[in-house]
Protein backbone atom coordinates (compact mmCIF):
# COMPACT_ATOMS: atom_id res chain seq x y z
CA UNK A 1 0.00 0.00 0.00
CA UNK A 2 0.90 3.61 -0.53
CA UNK A 3 -0.02 6.75 1.01
CA UNK A 4 0.42 10.06 0.67
CA UNK A 5 -0.37 13.62 2.03
CA UNK A 6 -1.20 16.51 0.34
CA UNK A 7 0.88 19.46 1.86
CA UNK A 8 -0.45 23.60 0.06
CA UNK A 9 1.83 26.38 1.16
CA UNK A 10 -0.18 29.25 1.88
CA UNK A 11 -2.14 31.16 -1.05
CA UNK A 12 -0.52 34.32 -1.93
CA UNK A 13 -1.51 37.84 -2.08
CA UNK A 14 -0.54 40.89 -4.82
CA UNK A 15 -1.32 44.33 -4.41
CA UNK A 16 -0.84 47.50 -6.69
CA UNK A 17 -1.22 51.20 -5.60
CA UNK A 18 -0.80 54.23 -6.83
CA UNK A 19 0.62 56.84 -4.63
CA UNK A 20 1.23 60.65 -4.87
CA UNK A 21 4.48 61.37 -2.95
CA UNK A 22 4.63 64.61 -1.61
CA UNK A 23 7.22 67.85 -1.87
CA UNK A 24 7.49 71.12 -1.53
CA UNK A 25 6.15 71.38 -5.02
CA UNK A 26 4.23 68.06 -5.73
CA UNK A 27 0.78 67.61 -5.25
CA UNK A 28 0.19 63.94 -3.99
CA UNK A 29 -2.55 61.61 -5.23
CA UNK A 30 -3.25 58.07 -4.42
CA UNK A 31 -4.80 55.40 -6.65
CA UNK A 32 -5.10 51.78 -5.62
CA UNK A 33 -5.89 48.60 -7.91
CA UNK A 34 -6.55 45.36 -7.07
CA UNK A 35 -6.71 41.51 -8.56
CA UNK A 36 -9.00 39.03 -6.70
CA UNK A 37 -10.18 35.64 -8.68
CA UNK A 38 -14.10 35.11 -9.00
CA UNK A 39 -15.26 31.93 -9.30
CA UNK A 40 -18.37 33.15 -11.12
CA UNK A 41 -15.99 35.04 -14.24
CA UNK A 42 -12.91 33.08 -14.79
CA UNK A 43 -11.84 34.37 -17.70
CA UNK A 44 -11.52 38.25 -15.91
CA UNK A 45 -8.16 38.20 -15.12
CA UNK A 46 -7.59 42.24 -14.91
CA UNK A 47 -7.25 44.62 -11.70
CA UNK A 48 -9.79 46.75 -10.77
CA UNK A 49 -9.33 50.30 -10.17
CA UNK A 50 -10.40 50.62 -6.67
CA UNK A 51 -9.88 54.49 -6.32
CA UNK A 52 -13.00 56.15 -5.61
CA UNK A 53 -12.72 58.96 -8.91
CA UNK A 54 -13.39 62.52 -8.43
CA UNK A 55 -14.08 65.32 -10.73
CA UNK A 56 -15.34 64.03 -14.09
CA UNK A 57 -16.10 60.81 -13.61
CA UNK A 58 -17.95 61.09 -10.96
CA UNK A 59 -20.62 62.93 -12.60
CA UNK A 60 -20.87 61.01 -15.39
CA UNK A 61 -19.50 57.50 -14.23
CA UNK A 62 -21.26 55.56 -17.21
CA UNK A 63 -18.79 57.86 -19.66
CA UNK A 64 -15.84 56.83 -17.79
CA UNK A 65 -16.59 52.82 -17.79
CA UNK A 66 -17.68 53.09 -21.20
CA UNK A 67 -14.39 54.28 -22.18
CA UNK A 68 -12.25 52.17 -19.22
CA UNK A 69 -11.03 55.55 -18.20
CA UNK A 70 -10.55 57.59 -14.47
CA UNK A 71 -10.62 60.70 -13.24
CA UNK A 72 -9.11 62.93 -10.16
CA UNK A 73 -9.83 66.10 -8.73
CA UNK A 74 -6.31 68.07 -7.77
CA UNK A 75 -6.11 71.27 -5.62
CA UNK A 76 -3.64 72.54 -8.25
CA UNK A 77 -4.35 75.72 -9.31
CA UNK A 78 -3.23 77.82 -12.35
CA UNK A 79 -3.18 82.02 -11.89
CA UNK A 80 -2.69 83.84 -15.28
CA UNK A 81 0.93 85.92 -14.84
CA UNK A 82 -0.60 88.78 -16.42
CA UNK A 83 -3.51 90.38 -18.58
CA UNK A 84 -4.38 88.30 -21.63
CA UNK A 85 -4.65 90.21 -24.68
CA UNK A 86 -7.39 89.88 -27.03
CA UNK A 87 -6.60 87.87 -30.46
CA UNK A 88 -3.34 86.73 -29.53
CA UNK A 89 -0.98 86.20 -31.77
CA UNK A 90 0.20 83.23 -30.17
CA UNK A 91 -1.75 80.90 -28.44
CA UNK A 92 0.32 80.31 -25.50
CA UNK A 93 -0.51 83.25 -24.77
CA UNK A 94 -3.94 82.68 -23.75
CA UNK A 95 -5.64 79.20 -22.96
CA UNK A 96 -4.19 76.15 -24.22
CA UNK A 97 -3.62 72.85 -23.12
CA UNK A 98 -1.10 70.75 -24.08
CA UNK A 99 -0.68 66.88 -21.60
CA UNK A 100 0.73 64.05 -21.68
CA UNK A 101 -1.58 61.98 -23.73
CA UNK A 102 1.03 59.15 -25.03
CA UNK A 103 1.30 55.98 -22.99
CA UNK A 104 4.24 56.06 -20.17
CA UNK A 105 5.60 53.32 -18.46
CA UNK A 106 6.21 52.91 -14.87
CA UNK A 107 7.89 50.17 -13.62
CA UNK A 108 6.84 48.72 -10.31
CA UNK A 109 8.93 46.36 -7.80
CA UNK A 110 7.63 44.23 -5.55
CA UNK A 111 8.41 45.01 -1.90
CA UNK A 112 10.03 41.67 -0.70
CA UNK A 113 11.89 40.59 -3.78
CA UNK A 114 12.55 42.74 -5.92
CA UNK A 115 10.76 41.49 -8.97
CA UNK A 116 9.53 44.28 -11.92
CA UNK A 117 6.39 44.42 -13.80
CA UNK A 118 5.52 47.31 -16.04
CA UNK A 119 2.61 49.26 -15.55
CA UNK A 120 1.33 51.97 -18.46
CA UNK A 121 -0.71 55.13 -17.87
CA UNK A 122 -1.72 57.62 -20.38
CA UNK A 123 -3.81 60.95 -19.50
CA UNK A 124 -6.98 60.69 -21.43
CA UNK A 125 -8.74 64.15 -20.73
CA UNK A 126 -8.45 67.10 -18.56
CA UNK A 127 -10.95 69.95 -17.19
CA UNK A 128 -11.51 72.60 -14.95
CA UNK A 129 -13.40 75.53 -13.96
CA UNK A 130 -11.80 79.00 -15.54
CA UNK A 131 -13.00 82.15 -13.66
CA UNK A 132 -12.57 85.96 -14.62
CA UNK A 133 -13.52 89.89 -14.25
CA UNK A 134 -17.34 90.26 -14.68
CA UNK A 135 -17.88 88.88 -18.01
CA UNK A 136 -20.55 91.42 -18.68
CA UNK A 137 -18.31 93.90 -18.19
CA UNK A 138 -15.13 92.67 -20.09
CA UNK A 139 -17.84 91.74 -23.22
CA UNK A 140 -20.80 94.16 -22.79
CA UNK A 141 -24.34 93.98 -22.93
CA UNK A 142 -24.96 90.09 -23.62
CA UNK A 143 -28.73 88.56 -23.11
CA UNK A 144 -27.34 86.07 -20.87
CA UNK A 145 -24.24 84.63 -19.29
CA UNK A 146 -24.22 81.97 -21.86
CA UNK A 147 -23.82 84.40 -24.36
CA UNK A 148 -21.50 86.45 -22.78
CA UNK A 149 -19.18 83.37 -22.11
CA UNK A 150 -19.30 82.51 -26.04
CA UNK A 151 -18.71 85.45 -27.03
CA UNK A 152 -15.55 86.11 -24.92
CA UNK A 153 -13.61 83.29 -27.01
CA UNK A 154 -13.18 82.26 -30.54
CA UNK A 155 -15.67 79.31 -29.76
CA UNK A 156 -17.30 77.61 -26.85
CA UNK A 157 -15.55 75.69 -23.96
CA UNK A 158 -18.14 72.93 -24.23
CA UNK A 159 -17.75 72.08 -28.46
CA UNK A 160 -13.78 71.67 -28.02
CA UNK A 161 -11.00 72.33 -30.35
CA UNK A 162 -9.44 69.57 -32.17
CA UNK A 163 -7.45 67.44 -30.84
CA UNK A 164 -9.52 67.04 -27.54
CA UNK A 165 -12.74 65.98 -28.31
CA UNK A 166 -16.52 66.78 -26.50
CA UNK A 167 -17.33 65.15 -23.14
CA UNK A 168 -20.37 66.67 -22.64
CA UNK A 169 -19.49 68.91 -19.96
CA UNK A 170 -20.23 72.82 -19.45
CA UNK A 171 -21.33 74.36 -16.42
CA UNK A 172 -21.79 78.47 -16.58
CA UNK A 173 -21.18 81.05 -13.50
CA UNK A 174 -22.04 84.85 -13.70
CA UNK A 175 -18.19 84.55 -13.55
CA UNK A 176 -16.62 81.17 -14.18
CA UNK A 177 -17.39 78.32 -16.78
CA UNK A 178 -16.48 74.39 -15.70
CA UNK A 179 -15.19 72.06 -18.50
CA UNK A 180 -13.91 68.78 -19.87
CA UNK A 181 -12.05 67.68 -22.54
CA UNK A 182 -11.12 64.29 -23.72
CA UNK A 183 -7.58 64.07 -25.29
CA UNK A 184 -7.27 61.20 -27.66
CA UNK A 185 -4.15 61.94 -29.02
CA UNK A 186 -1.50 64.26 -28.79
CA UNK A 187 -1.59 67.71 -29.62
CA UNK A 188 -2.49 71.12 -28.47
CA UNK A 189 -5.90 72.74 -27.89
CA UNK A 190 -6.29 76.01 -27.59
CA UNK A 191 -8.76 79.40 -27.06
CA UNK A 192 -8.51 82.78 -28.50
CA UNK A 193 -9.48 85.77 -26.48
CA UNK A 194 -11.70 88.29 -27.80
CA UNK A 195 -11.67 90.41 -25.59
CA UNK A 196 -9.04 91.94 -22.80
CA UNK A 197 -8.77 89.64 -19.99
CA UNK A 198 -7.46 91.28 -17.07
CA UNK A 199 -6.71 88.14 -14.74
CA UNK A 200 -7.81 84.29 -15.21
CA UNK A 201 -7.74 81.52 -12.82
CA UNK A 202 -7.93 77.60 -12.91
CA UNK A 203 -9.64 76.66 -10.00
CA UNK A 204 -8.84 73.08 -10.27
CA UNK A 205 -6.68 70.32 -12.04
CA UNK A 206 -9.42 67.95 -13.42
CA UNK A 207 -7.58 64.96 -15.34
CA UNK A 208 -8.73 61.77 -16.89
CA UNK A 209 -6.18 58.75 -17.18
CA UNK A 210 -6.40 55.39 -18.57
CA UNK A 211 -4.15 52.07 -17.00
CA UNK A 212 -2.23 49.35 -19.22
CA UNK A 213 -1.74 47.13 -15.86
CA UNK A 214 0.35 43.57 -16.64
CA UNK A 215 -1.28 40.40 -16.09
CA UNK A 216 -2.05 39.68 -12.28
CA UNK A 217 -1.36 36.10 -13.44
CA UNK A 218 2.26 36.75 -14.15
CA UNK A 219 2.98 38.25 -10.75
CA UNK A 220 3.86 36.70 -7.56
CA UNK A 221 2.28 37.64 -4.18
CA UNK A 222 2.69 41.01 -2.24
CA UNK A 223 3.31 44.64 -3.14
CA UNK A 224 4.33 46.39 -5.62
CA UNK A 225 4.72 49.99 -5.94
CA UNK A 226 6.44 52.26 -8.20
CA UNK A 227 6.45 56.28 -8.90
CA UNK A 228 5.50 58.02 -11.80
CA UNK A 229 6.00 61.90 -12.00
CA UNK A 230 4.77 64.64 -14.32
CA UNK A 231 5.85 68.30 -14.59
CA UNK A 232 3.53 71.02 -14.90
CA UNK A 233 4.08 74.16 -16.21
CA UNK A 234 5.53 76.49 -19.47
CA UNK A 235 7.25 73.45 -21.97
CA UNK A 236 6.12 70.83 -19.01
CA UNK A 237 4.48 67.68 -19.20
CA UNK A 238 0.99 69.98 -18.23
CA UNK A 239 1.44 72.82 -20.11
CA UNK A 240 -0.98 75.59 -20.01
CA UNK A 241 1.08 77.98 -22.29
CA UNK A 242 3.65 80.76 -20.66
CA UNK A 243 0.42 83.10 -19.01
CA UNK A 244 -0.96 80.43 -17.03
CA UNK A 245 0.91 79.58 -14.04
CA UNK A 246 0.18 76.56 -11.48
CA UNK A 247 0.76 76.65 -8.14
CA UNK A 248 2.56 73.40 -8.29
CA UNK A 249 5.30 72.11 -10.58
CA UNK A 250 4.62 68.29 -9.96
CA UNK A 251 2.08 65.54 -9.86
CA UNK A 252 3.78 62.39 -8.27
CA UNK A 253 1.80 59.06 -8.69
CA UNK A 254 3.11 56.13 -6.24
CA UNK A 255 0.95 52.96 -7.63
CA UNK A 256 0.77 49.56 -4.86
CA UNK A 257 -1.20 46.87 -6.71
CA UNK A 258 -2.98 43.77 -4.77
CA UNK A 259 -4.00 41.01 -6.05
CA UNK A 260 -5.20 38.07 -3.64
CA UNK A 261 -4.38 35.24 -5.55
CA UNK A 262 -6.65 31.29 -5.16
CA UNK A 263 -4.68 28.67 -5.02
CA UNK A 264 -6.82 25.45 -3.29
CA UNK A 265 -6.03 21.92 -4.09
CA UNK A 266 -9.32 19.22 -2.64
CA UNK A 267 -8.49 15.18 -2.42
CA UNK A 268 -11.81 13.12 -2.44
CA UNK A 269 -12.56 11.46 0.76
CA UNK A 270 -10.21 8.95 1.47
CA UNK A 271 -8.36 10.00 -1.56
CA UNK A 272 -4.94 9.97 0.74
CA UNK A 273 -4.66 6.77 1.29
CA UNK A 274 -3.79 4.85 -2.75
CA UNK A 275 -3.08 1.32 -3.26
CA UNK A 276 -1.27 0.22 -6.47
CA UNK A 277 -2.82 -2.82 -7.91
CA UNK A 278 -2.66 -4.42 -11.34
CA UNK A 279 -4.48 -3.79 -14.75
CA UNK A 280 -7.76 -5.58 -14.10
CA UNK A 281 -7.09 -6.32 -10.68
CA UNK A 282 -5.31 -9.19 -8.58
CA UNK A 283 -7.78 -12.01 -9.82
CA UNK A 284 -5.38 -12.93 -12.68
CA UNK A 285 -2.22 -13.84 -10.56
CA UNK A 286 -4.82 -15.73 -8.16
CA UNK A 287 -6.85 -17.61 -9.73
CA UNK A 288 -4.49 -18.08 -13.13
CA UNK A 289 -1.21 -17.34 -11.76
CA UNK A 290 -0.03 -14.79 -13.94
CA UNK A 291 2.07 -12.82 -12.48
CA UNK A 292 1.31 -8.99 -13.03
CA UNK A 293 3.82 -6.34 -15.04
CA UNK A 294 3.28 -3.09 -13.91
CA UNK A 295 1.34 -1.81 -10.55
CA UNK A 296 -0.57 1.70 -10.45
CA UNK A 297 -3.61 3.79 -8.93
CA UNK A 298 -4.45 7.65 -10.62
CA UNK A 299 -6.16 9.65 -7.96
CA UNK A 300 -7.97 12.68 -8.66
CA UNK A 301 -7.78 15.81 -7.57
CA UNK A 302 -9.64 19.33 -7.97
CA UNK A 303 -7.48 22.25 -8.08
CA UNK A 304 -8.64 26.09 -7.94
CA UNK A 305 -5.64 28.34 -8.80
CA UNK A 306 -5.17 32.37 -10.08
CA UNK A 307 -1.10 31.45 -9.18
CA UNK A 308 1.93 30.88 -10.17
CA UNK A 309 2.74 27.69 -8.55
CA UNK A 310 5.67 25.07 -8.02
CA UNK A 311 5.36 21.07 -6.96
CA UNK A 312 7.59 19.53 -4.99
CA UNK A 313 7.36 15.89 -3.71
CA UNK A 314 9.45 14.64 -0.30
CA UNK A 315 8.98 11.11 0.96
CA UNK A 316 9.69 8.77 4.02
CA UNK A 317 11.89 6.64 1.97
CA UNK A 318 13.81 7.63 -1.25
CA UNK A 319 14.97 5.84 -3.79
CA UNK A 320 17.40 8.32 -6.11
CA UNK A 321 15.48 11.08 -6.87
CA UNK A 322 12.32 9.55 -6.45
CA UNK A 323 10.09 8.36 -3.84
CA UNK A 324 10.18 4.47 -2.46
CA UNK A 325 8.06 1.72 -1.14
CA UNK A 326 9.91 -0.75 1.60
CA UNK A 327 8.47 -4.08 2.94
CA UNK A 328 9.50 -5.58 5.77
CA UNK A 329 13.28 -6.06 6.75
CA UNK A 330 14.27 -2.98 4.02
CA UNK A 331 13.60 -4.50 0.68
CA UNK A 332 12.20 -1.47 -1.33
CA UNK A 333 11.51 -0.32 -5.24
CA UNK A 334 11.13 3.05 -6.95
CA UNK A 335 7.47 4.49 -6.97
CA UNK A 336 7.07 6.85 -10.39
CA UNK A 337 5.01 9.92 -9.34
CA UNK A 338 3.91 11.84 -11.99
CA UNK A 339 0.82 14.97 -12.17
CA UNK A 340 -1.58 15.79 -14.94
CA UNK A 341 -2.53 19.11 -14.91
CA UNK A 342 -6.23 20.41 -16.45
CA UNK A 343 -6.78 22.69 -19.23
CA UNK A 344 -5.38 26.34 -17.90
CA UNK A 345 -2.56 25.63 -16.41
CA UNK A 346 0.66 25.23 -18.41
CA UNK A 347 4.54 24.02 -18.04
CA UNK A 348 7.09 26.63 -18.15
CA UNK A 349 7.46 25.86 -21.46
CA UNK A 350 4.15 26.58 -22.32
CA UNK A 351 2.85 23.32 -22.60
CA UNK A 352 0.10 20.86 -21.69
CA UNK A 353 1.49 19.38 -18.31
CA UNK A 354 0.29 16.06 -19.07
CA UNK A 355 2.25 13.03 -16.73
CA UNK A 356 4.66 15.00 -15.73
CA UNK A 357 7.20 13.43 -13.39
CA UNK A 358 7.48 14.76 -9.94
CA UNK A 359 11.03 14.40 -8.47
CA UNK A 360 12.43 15.23 -4.78
CA UNK A 361 14.80 17.74 -6.28
CA UNK A 362 11.85 19.09 -7.78
CA UNK A 363 13.58 19.23 -11.54
CA UNK A 364 10.71 19.48 -14.17
CA UNK A 365 8.18 21.20 -11.81
CA UNK A 366 9.18 24.17 -11.28
CA UNK A 367 6.78 26.64 -12.70
CA UNK A 368 3.28 26.22 -13.59
CA UNK A 369 1.51 29.11 -15.08
CA UNK A 370 -1.87 29.83 -14.98
CA UNK A 371 -3.19 31.52 -18.71
CA UNK A 372 -6.77 31.88 -16.85
CA UNK A 373 -8.77 31.25 -13.83
CA UNK A 374 -8.82 28.00 -12.77
CA UNK A 375 -11.64 26.84 -11.39
CA UNK A 376 -12.23 23.38 -9.28
CA UNK A 377 -11.00 21.62 -12.46
CA UNK A 378 -9.79 18.00 -12.19
CA UNK A 379 -6.21 17.16 -12.38
CA UNK A 380 -4.45 13.77 -11.59
CA UNK A 381 -1.69 12.09 -9.74
CA UNK A 382 -0.13 9.31 -11.24
CA UNK A 383 1.38 6.24 -8.99
CA UNK A 384 2.99 3.33 -10.16
CA UNK A 385 5.59 0.50 -9.82
CA UNK A 386 7.18 -0.44 -13.52
CA UNK A 387 7.64 -4.35 -14.45
CA UNK A 388 11.29 -4.45 -13.99
CA UNK A 389 10.33 -3.30 -9.85
CA UNK A 390 7.64 -5.34 -9.33
CA UNK A 391 9.73 -8.25 -10.75
CA UNK A 392 11.97 -7.45 -8.12
CA UNK A 393 9.21 -7.16 -5.31
CA UNK A 394 7.71 -11.03 -6.33
CA UNK A 395 10.99 -12.84 -6.27
CA UNK A 396 11.31 -11.75 -2.58
CA UNK A 397 8.08 -13.86 -1.74
CA UNK A 398 5.08 -12.40 0.26
CA UNK A 399 5.07 -8.79 1.32
CA UNK A 400 3.82 -5.76 2.16
CA UNK A 401 5.07 -2.77 0.34
CA UNK A 402 4.49 1.09 1.34
CA UNK A 403 5.86 4.05 1.86
CA UNK A 404 4.67 8.04 2.57
CA UNK A 405 4.71 10.51 0.10
CA UNK A 406 4.00 13.81 0.37
CA UNK A 407 3.09 16.16 -2.46
CA UNK A 408 3.50 19.81 -2.23
CA UNK A 409 2.09 22.42 -4.27
CA UNK A 410 3.55 25.55 -3.42
CA UNK A 411 2.53 29.23 -4.42
CA UNK A 412 6.18 30.93 -3.22
CA UNK A 413 7.73 30.64 -6.64
CA UNK A 414 11.26 31.73 -6.64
Amino acid sequence: MIFFRVLLRGAFSLALVFVWLSSATAEQVSINASFKPDSAYPQRNKFINDTPSSGYCAGYAQQCKDNEMFSLQVPIRFYSAGPIVANHPSIRQGAMFKVPTQWRDLTVTHQGTAETKTLKVRIAGLGSKYLTENIMKLVGPRPDYRDAHWALWDGTWVNTPPPCTYSGVGVIWENGYGFFWKTPTEGVCSRQAKFDIPWLRYDYLDFAYELETPSPLEMSSGKYMGTLTYTLGPGADFDFGDIMLPTDSALTLNFELEVQHTLKVDIPPGGTRVELVPLGGWQAWLNQGRKPTRLFRDQTFNISTSSRFKMQMTCEFAVGDTCGLEARGGRSVPLQVAVTLPAGLTSAAGGAVIRQPLRISGTGTELFQPGVYVDRKPGTLHFAVEQADVEHMLSGGAATYKGNVTVIWDSEVG
